[in-house]
């Protein structure tokens, strides 16, 4: 039986888990450090996601087989590199390969080389010329950090004043910390949203269920930017035609471009996607599974995920049959009101006995034989049914079933989706 170490503790994490466990090969899972809705699914280690050296030492002394490593901050920090060399195969890819999500100056500059479709842009190191640009750049325009920002580091300014506002609050003030010493400030492009999750050993690229995120905090896209209040997959607006065209322009060349580069990704490449009337154009890169995405797109997934994520690591991914159920999913995060600004935690989190969902828990820590919530995106709730519509029914209704105090959700997630369908 093979011992399979998970590192993270979100949501995404909980999904991965939960369709790990299908396989029969796996004896043991340990989570680093997971979060107390797993537990009865696995052993958690309370080693963080960013403890390199704790997590290549809990592999040593515990005969680790296989690591998959979920989050960003670990594979930018290199913890793939320092598994491997210890001889445990990973999912994910390498530190030179994670590059393309742990800085947008060279995920950008990386696009413009290789004629990859993306918005127009200038990378700014100082802050002086940075202001300077923007006193003639069309508005709205957008502000990134260069580094990871725990998916915050993204600012759409329709004026001067708010796009002066956020470089002197990343430049100078020091928002970010590090990663928004260095800038990109780029065109704002408009059409729907779409995230393709996809599979790659560095040659072959196997794109997963589209999915549509809802980013903002509040009904009708209002509020403040969260890390996603809901998905739902497929996407309606990624057509085949899309489909076909987004692979021949942006997958492929994506993946031919880091092996031109000597940054061979094999792994979960995340592509968002922005459908212009100038055809698809990539928003952002991500080096591993997107969050809520995953909680929408793996309950589709027919094939073993252990076996597919070995066929990655092996670089024998052309010999596997990917495939995805043709239903429809969907997922309602719960999360605790006031997120992403200020939020209690510590409420006790129950879930009823006749729940008749999937539940991917995010922010939940177990004291003693309860569960508490510890975080902003508490839980996600997903459905799988024939249609949207009635998965969305399903996860709404069944999302009744999970309490905790000051227990908040969109109630319109999908209803965009819906609209384009009809």
């Amino acid at each position: 039986m093979k011992k399979v170490m998970l590192i993270g503790s979100g949501g995404r994490e909980h999904a991965l888990l939960k369709k790990l466990r299908e396989n029969k090969e796996i004896g043991e899972i340990f989570v680093l450090p997971g979060n107390g809705g797993m537990r009865d699914e696995a052993t958690l280690v309370p080693i963080g996601a960013k403890d390199i050296d704790g997590m290549v030492k809990f592999a040593k002394e515990n005969a680790i087989d296989f690591a998959v490593v979920a989050p960003d901050d670990p594979l930018v920090l290199g913890a793939v590199d320092a598994l491997e060399a210890i001889g445990v195969k990973c999912f994910g890819p390498k530190k030179d390969a994670a590059i393309i999500e742990g800085s947008k100056i060279f995920s950008k500059n990386l696009m413009k080389k290789y004629g990859i479709p993306t918005a127009q842009y200038e990378v700014f190191y100082d802050v002086a010329p940075a202001l300077a640009y923007l006193r003639t750049a069309p508005m709205p325009t957008v502000i990134k950090a260069d580094g990871l920002a725990l998916g915050k580091g993204v600012v759409i300014c329709n004026t001067r004043e708010e796009a002066t506002a956020a470089v002197v609050s990343m430049m100078e003030d020091g928002q970010f910390g590090e990663s928004g010493k260095s800038i990109v400030i780029e065109e704002f492009l408009e059409g729907p949203e779409v995230s393709v999750l996809s599979f790659t050993d560095g040659n072959v690229v196997i794109p997963m269920v589209s999915s549509m995120d809802h980013k903002r905090a509040l009904d009708n896209d209002e509020g403040l930017n969260t890390g996603g209040m809901g998905t739902v997959a497929p996407n309606p607006y990624y057509t085949n035609d899309v489909a076909e065209r987004c692979m021949n322009e942006i997958f492929l060349p994506t993946v031919k471009a880091m092996n031109a580069e000597g940054r061979t990704f094999k792994g979960c490449l995340y592509f968002g996607l922005m459908l212009t009337k100038d055809g698809p154009k990539v928003i952002e890169y991500n080096c591993r599974f997107g969050d809520p995405e995953t909680q929408v797109v793996l309950p589709l997934l027919e094939t073993d995920l252990f076996e597919i994520m070995n066929a990655v690591a092996d670089g024998k991914l052309a010999d596997i049959d990917v495939k995805f159920a043709n239903k429809s999913a969907a997922c309602v995060i719960l999360a605790s009101a006031g997120y992403p600004a200020a939020y209690e935690k510590g409420k006790e989190f129950t879930v009823d006995a006749d729940f008749g969902a999937t539940l991917y828990c995010a922010g939940v820590k177990a004291d003693g034989d309860i569960l508490k919530t510890d975080g902003g995106r508490v839980a996600g709730v997903t459905a799988t049914a024939d249609t949207l519509k009635e998965a969305l029914t399903i996860a709404y209704k069944q999302a009744e079933k999970v309490h905790f105090e000051n227990k908040y959700s969109r109630s319109d997630i999908g209803q965009r989706a819906l609209k384009a369908i009809l």
